[in-house]
């Protein structure tokens, strides 16, 4: 258990680099909401430099079951891409996360039963499962927001998505090998996401002029998608090594990456001031406190 568990906690530490980036990006001259098309689109591109590991790795062809879950896995991850990013340019963006974060879990827990029949879990296993839905929920809600039929609709869905992303990713790699298999995943991400620019429309969106002109803060937004891109490999490895009936547990460590992003901002905030100024109240202080205690504890559980 150990071994999965220090790479997925390696992977949000990566995540939380990547947030952190992009929280340094949102809080200087960027304020356009993300095109969902465009974002999407960029994310396969960047997934595609995963071919770079040819020549390093023992590359081969998967076998037919193999082609099938990695095509499946190519279409959900990118189909619940673009629902997120619409959902982040349409509502609020903490609670986007905080909704898509709490019921993610939930989902793969569900989807591993009904894939691989009932799964063996030690009740004090199942707490720090639970413990750690509850800290990552309640860390990444940043304030209250209205909640509508459309927005329950939309993040359900996206996380719906990334669910099936988990239990799809999980068959690839019982079928191919780790490094293999992550490379056919990301050349089916590309070619699925290739298919937005099909449409004039969508290509119109995808192109057009870039909305971050400072070098400075293209370099931040390039580090932002180098960490991610490091995290979804952990996240990745993770998946293949953790127990059919650890899926969920592997995604509801997720809290881990809001523990990292609250104490970078804390820390730069308080040192950096000009790079970064957050006001942080006791409220919000107290609130991040009690949610580092339950996810601290629910890693305990795992752990001893």
């Amino acid at each position: 258990m150990i071994t999965w568990l220090i790479v997925a906690i390696l992977a949000y530490l990566f995540f939380g680099l990547a947030s952190f980036c992009d929280k340094l990006v949102l809080s200087g001259t960027v304020r356009k909401a993300p095109q969902p098309k465009a974002y999407t689109f960029y994310v396969g591109v960047f997934g595609l430099f995963v071919i770079l590991l040819i020549p390093f790795v023992k590359f081969s062809l998967p076998g037919v079951m193999g082609f099938v879950w990695i095509i499946l896995d190519a279409v959900v991850h990118v189909v619940g891409l673009y629902a997120m990013y619409v959902a982040l340019g349409r509502f609020d963006v903490s609670k986007v996360i905080a909704t898509i974060g709490a019921t993610q879990p939930i989902f793969i827990f569900i989807l591993t039963w009904i894939f691989w029949g009932p799964q063996t879990m030690s009740g004090t296993d199942i707490l720090a499962f639970i413990m750690l839905i509850v800290g990552s929920a309640v860390i990444s809600v940043e304030k209250t927001a209205e909640v509508t039929g459309d927005f329950i609709k939309i993040t359900i869905f996206s996380s719906l998505m990334f669910s099936f992303d988990y239990v799809f990713l999980k068959f690839v790699f019982i079928n191919q090998a780790f490094l293999s298999g992550v490379i056919w995943i990301g050349i089916f991400i590309f070619l699925v996401a290739s298919t937005l620019l099909l449409k004039k429309s969508s290509r119109k969106e995808i192109f057009e002029k870039k909305i971050i002109r400072d070098k400075k803060t293209q370099t931040v937004f390039l580090g932002a998608q180098v960490f991610g891109g490091g995290g979804n490999l952990l996240q990745s490895f993770a998946i293949a090594l953790s127990p059919i009936a650890f899926l969920a547990t592997v995604n509801s460590l997720r809290g881990i990456q809001y523990v990292f992003l609250f104490l970078m901002t804390l820390s730069i905030s308080r040192f950096y001031p000009k790079i970064l100024k957050e006001e942080l109240s006791r409220k919000i202080i107290f609130q991040k406190v009690i949610s580092i205690f339950l996810i601290a504890t629910g890693l305990g559980i795992l752990v001893f």
